[in-house]
């Protein structure tokens, strides 16, 4: 139409229809360098397989579908009977199901299945963060579970199922199944040992009645929940299924969901326990001692979930970035803008390489390396305190880079800022996991020493990092009156760890730009402070998607 304003030009085009696994040259690599050779061609097909569908415009568009359209609660049916349902938009149950088929709920003694399952929960958590809790609350569950074989023997091969089967009926009718969890309540949160749901036992051997209350309660619409209650013998834990081996529906009072900043497509509930039938899991008065392997697992999905936000946020801005022209060149050439984009790639692949390491120190653990086990016991919540809060300033500096967009809902940007906080605050706070290693350098000095030698396995290799490691170990030596400090124990041990894995693993240009500014001092408290002289161009290529078609 002649007279038309409305020409769009120099707007970069969507960031879909491409591989997110090959796309992510250090997770790709990662993924690599952890697996058995053999395991690498089935691997890396079934990955890029997974990453074709992550960056699908169809599986996008579900995304933005579940966040836009969260739970609804109904309480009870139209003649006044108590229903308890959660009902969710298709779009939930399509992603749920695709995670579930993609073998999310399902790494636990497969070769190489904690790699494997890793390298998908970082890319499935860039679609859509909030289906990824009842993902993670199912694999996380199989520890827990394993402290009754009998238990184990039950519902493991129904959590490792790759059908999703969203129908309330009797678990051992369906052919998949999925698990929530149900540990915190409104005068306690973290410290569950000041949790007063009751557990009276009942005839049977092993099975319990439950009155109480809880005040989170992840994915109510799960087949079985671990929960914590007091039983004669101390806090234990249980196992509370949904419906009840007869059909009928076991006393799960939903009284409200609630209403939370980010994670909008995800349930998260107020439960109340009248009389629900539950099963004891291991001894009573063991309750901490047998959810530990499934808070274990759980604080790495955290750690993962948000390698995947950084991942997500900093491809979005690198591409945004290169298509972009202001002041007569493009975003991505302009120097000032090259060092931003480089320093938050230096933190999305330092998040990455960590969080894979773990995982494969998982696959070692259950193969019976005490060592990988040990270091473990150190590294994840130093990893959980540190990556998870590291996402939130990356969210909000790579929407910065796509200017009054990056503040659109449209952008998608808004959504990654939203979710970014709460993988700090799911299974502990920052506070619960920086004593949670003061605890383990206290009294398990076999940690310290795995956490030591691999860290030790870098040193000659960049000055900096061998003087930060000096530095740690002066620290360590002096452990009095550390809970005032113990924050800044944790960021030093994650930062050490951090580079010392990028000294031996990253290109030189990455591990160059991230031991000069989080190792050396050269850089600064905002994004966008690395040395001039640093190779950016090359940092902030690697991180760069493939070109839209």
């Amino acid at each position: 139409m002649a007279g038309s304003t409305h020409t769009v030009t120099n707007q970069a085009p969507p960031l879909v229809g491409y591989d997110v696994f090959t796309a992510d040259r250090a997770l790709t690599a990662a993924v690599e360098r952890h697996l058995a050779p053999e395991l690498h061609q089935e691997a890396l097909e079934e990955l890029s397989g997974l990453g074709r569908s992550c960056g699908s415009v169809q599986t996008q568009e579900w995304g933005a579908q579940a966040n836009e359209n969260p739970p609804v609660l109904r309480t009870h049916d139209r003649y006044g009977h108590r229903v308890d349902e959660v009902g969710f938009h298709p779009a939930w149950h399509r992603l749920l199901g695709k995670g579930v088929s993609a073998g999310l709920t399902a790494a636990w003694s497969r070769p190489g299945g904690h790699v494997r399952r890793a390298a998908a929960f970082l890319m499935w958590t860039q679609v859509e963060a909030g289906n990824c809790c009842p993902l993670s609350m199912t694999h996380a569950a199989v520890p827990a579970l394993r402290a009754d074989p009998g238990l184990a023997a039950e519902w493991e091969p129904r959590l490792a199922s790759r059908v999703y089967d969203r129908e309330l009926r009797p678990a051992h009718l369906k052919a998949g199944a999925l698990f929530g969890m149900g540990m915190t309540e409104k005068q306690g949160g973290s410290d569950v040992r000041a949790n007063t749901t009751s557990a009276r036992p009942l005839a049977e051997d092993g099975t319990y009645e439950l009155t109480g209350h809880k005040w989170f309660c992840s994915a109510p619409m799960s087949d079985g929940f671990l929960v914590l209650a007091q039983a004669p013998g101390g806090l234990t834990c249980f196992l509370v299924p949904r419906v009840l081996a007869d059909g009928t529906r076991n006393v799960f009072l939903i009284q409200r969901l609630k209403d939370k900043l980010g994670n909008r497509s995800n349930a998260s509930a107020e439960v109340e326990f009248a009389g629900t039938w539950a099963r004891r899991v291991g001894e009573e008065g063991s309750g901490v001692r047998t959810v530990i392997g499934m808070v274990s697992a759980t604080r790495l999905d955290c750690v993962l979930g948000s390698a995947g936000l950084m991942r997500q946020a900093v491809a979005q801005a690198v591409h945004h970035c290169a298509y972009r022209e202001a002041f007569g060149a493009k975003l991505v050439d302009q120097p000032l803008m090259r060092n931003v984009l480089a320093d938050l790639a230096i933190e999305s692949e330092a998040a990455t390489t960590l969080a894979v390491r773990l995982a494969a120190a998982y696959d070692a653990a259950e193969g019976g390396d005490e060592r990988e086990r040990a270091l473990l016991r150190i590294v994840v919540p130093v990893a959980k305190y540190w990556v998870t809060k590291r996402c939130a300033p990356v969210a909000v500096e790579a929407a910065e880079c796509l200017g009054g967009n990056g503040y659109v809902e449209e952008s998608g940007m808004p959504r990654l800022v939203r979710e970014s906080p709460l993988n700090s605050i799911w299974e502990g706070a920052g506070n619960v996991q920086a004593l949670d290693i003061l605890r383990a350098l206290g009294r398990e000095p076999l940690a310290l020493d795995a956490y030591l030698t691999e860290v030790g396995l870098a040193r000659g290799a960049d000055h900096r990092l061998d003087a930060a490691i000096r530095g740690l170990l002066t620290e360590l030596a002096d452990l009095g009156a550390a809970e005032g400090r113990a924050r800044r124990l944790a960021e030093r041990l994650a930062l050490v760890l951090q580079g010392a894995l990028l000294v031996r693993y990253a290109p030189p240009e990455v591990a160059d730009a991230f031991c000069a500014a989080r190792l050396g001092g050269d850089g600064g408290a905002a994004f966008g402070t690395l040395p001039p002289t640093l190779d950016l161009a090359s940092v902030v290529e690697r991180a760069r998607p493939p070109a839209a078609a």
